[in-house]
């Protein structure tokens, strides 16, 4: 039996009395993620019962809410994600770049968040393929992948893009693949000030054109000059750009985007404990070193709702993106040409997913296959066991 705390618990324990006091000030989208939670693989959802084909073992697996912020069903979701993605990888060294809003403009993203979650992107992805296209220094169209990320590890709101970026390109003549340095891609100081510029012109242009909304005590910034001279100590900071040693393997950047990728807020595996009055969770509090970095926080049950729900997506709104090589329509004959370039075999194309088409779990008595022997609608039950002597053990998909 499930011993652990999950988020799912502390809603279903503290989410109607949260949205009765806090009614009026939820968006339909909170709403939304808050009830899918709640009712995610419980018998409201409805489910199936799955047998074992050697033993009769028996289970009922009731249905995932594959809501994108839950966290118990991100799981399938990254597993299918990444089978896709791993035919994309080439045989080169992956960069891991991080670009981050300062806390001035996080302020404005967080009532903004569609529009200036969006110019993160764009000024993210142009400022990488700007600067590695400059004969200077790459001179290449380079390929990313970029996961958007609003959360520090206390949940408070910290808006950042990670970007996975092959260590190379294709010429701009389409004629050679050009290799990055061994453990350099891009100079990050030249990343960040062009990424500032790119950043806050098109800000600047959002506010200009009407499109961004400001309220309670940001409600002055409506006004042009109160808005400028709140970006102005922006104006004059250095806004840092991580860049990452590259991964050894393709195996090691699997392993970094199925933890990044479909990352929520936090995981289950960080929460500890939680009572009527409190909530106690792990973190990691960066301005320690070594075993101290790992701390406890506690806070009360509405401020931890609170937090989860500040991560809370606009309805539509990707936060994994493709640009360069990688990007939709382009891709699969940029690939081919640089595996082409870098004398690697083209994978074939058989039209199927690399997907595994089954994500059960083996049986848990003797190890056998389960298959799915009944299944029940939302708010339904099953029949009964499948055998007088077998077991009732419920689980999920």
């Amino acid at each position: 039996m499930r011993t652990s705390v999950e988020v799912a618990d502390i809603f279903r324990a503290a989410g109607p009395a949260y949205r009765a006091v806090y009614a009026g000030h939820l968006s339909l989208q909170q709403l939304k993620v808050m009830s899918a939670i709640e009712q995610c693989r419980t018998a409201a959802l409805g489910g199936h019962v799955e047998a074992c084909e050697d033993c009769g073992e028996w289970r009922i697996a009731y249905n995932s809410c594959r809501n994108r912020h839950c966290p118990k069903c991100q799981g399938a979701a990254a597993r299918t994600w990444l089978a896709e993605r791993e035919a994309d990888l080439l045989p080169v060294g992956y960069f891991h770049v991080v670009f981050t809003l300062p806390a001035e403009v996080a302020d404005i993203a967080f009532q903004n968040k569609a529009a200036v979650y969006d110019v993160l992107f764009k000024a993210a992805s142009e400022t990488m393929l700007t600067i590695a296209a400059d004969p200077k220094h790459l001179g290449a169209r380079i390929g990313i992948t970029a996961v958007l990320h609003t959360w520090g590890s206390a949940m408070t709101h910290h808006p950042h893009a990670h970007m996975i970026v092959p260590g190379g390109g294709i010429a701009p003549d389409g004629s050679r693949w050009i290799s990055s340095r061994p453990a350099f891609l891009l100079p990050v100081r030249v990343l960040g000030k062009l990424f500032s510029r790119l950043f806050l012109n098109r800000l600047i242009a959002l506010h200009d054109a009407g499109r961004l909304a400001f309220f309670g005590t940001m409600a002055h910034l409506a006004d042009r000059r109160a808005f400028l001279h709140h970006l102005a100590p922006v104006l004059k900071k250095r806004w840092v750009v991580y860049a990452k040693a590259p991964f050894v393997g393709p195996e090691a950047v699997l392993a970094y985007l199925s933890r990044y990728t479909h990352r929520v807020a936090i995981s289950n595996s960080r929460l500890i404990a939680f009572d009527r009055n409190s909530v106690t969770f792990r973190y990691k509090d960066y301005r320690r070193d070594g075993a101290d970095r790992q701390q406890l926080m506690v806070l009360t049950i509405d401020e931890f709702i609170r937090r989860f729900l500040l991560h809370v997506l606009p309805h539509g709104f990707h936060r994994i993106r493709h640009y360069g090589l990688l990007a939709g329509g382009s891709r699969k004959g940029s690939l081919a040409r640089a595996r082409q370039l870098l004398d690697v075999a083209v994978l074939p194309d058989d039209g199927t997913s690399g997907a595994p088409d089954d994500f059960r779990p083996p049986c848990p008595c003797c190890g056998g296959r389960m298959i799915v022997i009944e299944v029940f609608d939302a708010g339904g039950s099953p029949r009964g066991p499948p055998g007088a002597a077998a077991t009732n053990r419920e689980t999920a998909p």
